[in-house]
């Protein structure tokens, strides 16, 4: 098991091994980021959003929570919103959920949780708006996986009626929402076709 100390050892010497590849790396770093993409995820520690999609630092704005829920009570989530979309322009958000997610599989089990019942209970919603198509998939994993992606489709859909996303249509920013799975199986990210931009206001 690595020690706090290690981490600081492999710190150093990742720092060093890319200086010595490109010299004005973090000189450019340093100066300002400029990300087209804000990634909605899972704190799921094997999920590493620039890894995944092979793009290096500054390029994608991140924002992780428990099963990638977007609620209008958590002022972090929608502040993450807010100064993506007004402060650094970003021209796509996406919503990325994964198989296979500890927190749906919480969510559709029977278990006391403790404190985090009350995040999970968004996903439960989510559940019983489509506990049908929930239950008939053929086994618990797929269930779950089932539930996964249709918390994805939810979740996109509340990012859309955020009074920031709405605003920005209204003025015309370029802004367009994604749902999106990532399978920890294969790698692959899969888009659920739930793409929205300004002609979803109503």
């Amino acid at each position: 098991m690595s020690k706090p100390e290690d981490l600081l050892e492999n710190n150093r010497l990742w720092a060093k091994a890319v200086k010595i590849e490109d010299p004005e790396y973090f000189n450019r770093l340093s100066q300002q980021q400029t990300p087209e993409y804000l990634w909605i995820g899972c704190s799921d520690s094997r999920i590493a959003a620039n890894q995944i999609v092979a793009m290096e630092p500054g390029s994608v704005f991140v924002h992780r929570n428990i099963a990638n829920v977007v609620v209008h009570t958590d002022l972090n989530c929608l502040s993450v919103i807010q100064y993506a979309v007004e402060v650094l322009k970003v021209k796509h958000i996406v919503v990325v959920g994964h198989y296979g997610c500890g927190g749906v599989q919480a969510a559709l089990g029977e278990a006391n949780n403790g404190l985090i019942d009350n995040w999970l209970e968004h996903i439960r919603d989510v559940y019983h708006d489509h506990q049908a198509a929930v239950d008939s998939a053929p086994s618990e994993k797929e269930r779950v996986n089932r539930l996964c992606e249709l918390n994805v489709i939810s979740q996109v859909g509340n990012v859309a009626q955020t009074t920031t996303v709405r605003n920005a249509w209204r003025a015309g920013q370029d802004l367009t929402l994604h749902g999106w799975v990532y399978s920890l199986e294969d790698g692959l990210v899969r888009d659920l076709k739930v793409t929205k931009d300004a002609s979803s206001l109503t």
